[in-house]
């Protein structure tokens, strides 16, 4: 997989709350202070437990943060463009939540089952089974997510199947551009711009013969 080739973005808020950020400021001002450790940052985990056992507050906090997070993805998915990525893997946890799926072409997700979704979560936060729970219950269900993919990826089994499946799909994804991804690329974009200008260079020196 060349870098110049594919990039992958992950969709969180870890930038925007960011002690100092527009979005850490409208966090602390609506959630107060106490959710700041010593160093002033946001302490991630408590903020969790609030916003994952409320769904109001849940609510308050996707509506202060989406704006910074949309801007962030939207600026970095530019920048790639400009460099001429040919393929940009948005990693969107609540992507149908957001509106985001459409804008993104083909959507993938990676599936697992109920009980394998908790005990994962549980291992990696290093949580409790109920504050888990919260955590999948404040989402779309992945059964539902499934249902509006392009493309599924079962991950019951292990990483190096995941990692394998992952190398089909990418494949699969990679497959010669259509007209119309064509000319949304920046290989597109550039020849529309030589075609423009060569244009009205040629009706500029056709008029100017007349």
């Amino acid at each position: 997989m060349k870098d110049h080739l594919v990039k992958r973005l992950l969709a969180n808020n870890a930038d925007v709350l960011k002690k100092g950020t527009g979005g850490w400021r409208k966090v602390v001002a609506a959630f107060g202070e106490d959710i700041l450790l010593e160093n002033g940052e946001v302490d991630r985990p408590k903020l969790g437990q609030i916003v994952f056992t409320d769904p109001s507050k849940r609510q308050l906090l996707n509506r202060l943060l989406a704006s910074y997070i949309s801007y962030g993805i939207l600026w970095e998915v530019f920048k790639l463009w400009i460099k001429g990525c040919n393929i940009i893997i948005l990693d969107v946890p609540l992507l149908f939540e957001a509106k985001m799926d459409r804008w993104t072409n083909p959507i993938i997700v990676v599936w697992v089952d109920p009980e394998t979704q908790l005990k994962r979560l549980m291992e990696r936060d290093r949580t409790s089974a109920q504050d888990a729970q919260n955590r999948i219950n404040a989402q779309m269900p992945l059964d539902e997510k499934r249902s509006k993919a392009d493309i599924v990826i079962d991950n019951n089994g292990s990483l190096e199947d995941l990692n394998e499946n992952f190398r089909k799909i990418l494949d699969q994804v990679s497959k010669p551009l259509t007209w119309t991804e064509f000319w949304l690329s920046r290989q597109g974009a550039i020849v529309a711009i030589v075609s423009i200008f060569s244009g009205v260079l040629g009706c500029k020196k056709l008029v100017a013969r007349l």
